[in-house]
């Protein structure tokens, strides 16, 4: 099989996975920055097409939602492929290093905190989604 033809499909079963579960693609740099400026709470999942990014951050991402407590918007973007976007939304991330998967809780445009990949991988989703709900009681209003 064709490397380049394999990825396509794993990337488009990656991004797939994660707006079905409710995030919104963000592509484009601008639209990144039109999204994350929005006044309110956001996550950003970082996606990738590792094996903790598909085994751990994407059901955690489709998980960690169904709380009482949850950000005004969840959005995506997608390291190695939409790499503008991406790094668009990592100046947002300050002081935490590029790190993919990951997710970021921003206010207002402004970095929160951070589930870096070294706190996904090898760790179990429900322990990922823990921490993300543990950020939602802390910063995020109930919905």
């Amino acid at each position: 099989m064709d490397f380049n033809i394999f990825m396509g499909d794993v990337v488009e079963a990656a991004r797939k996975e994660i707006k079905e579960a409710g995030y919104t693609e963000l592509q484009t740099p601008e639209s990144v920055e039109e999204t994350l400026e929005k006044e309110g709470t956001t996550l950003v999942m970082v996606n990738s097409t590792c094996g903790c990014a598909g085994g751990v951050a994407r059901p955690a991402a489709a998980s960690a939602i169904h709380y009482d407590k949850r950000p005004n918007q969840l959005v995506t973007v997608f390291a190695g492929q939409d790499r503008e976007a991406t790094e668009k939304a990592r100046e947002y991330f300050k002081g935490y290093a590029p790190s993919s998967p990951s997710f970021a809780l921003l206010k207002d445009g402004e970095i929160l905190k951070m589930v870096e990949r070294h706190e996904i991988e090898g760790h179990s989703p429900v322990e990922v989604v823990n921490k993300l709900q543990q950020l939602f009681d802390a910063y995020c209003e109930e919905v």
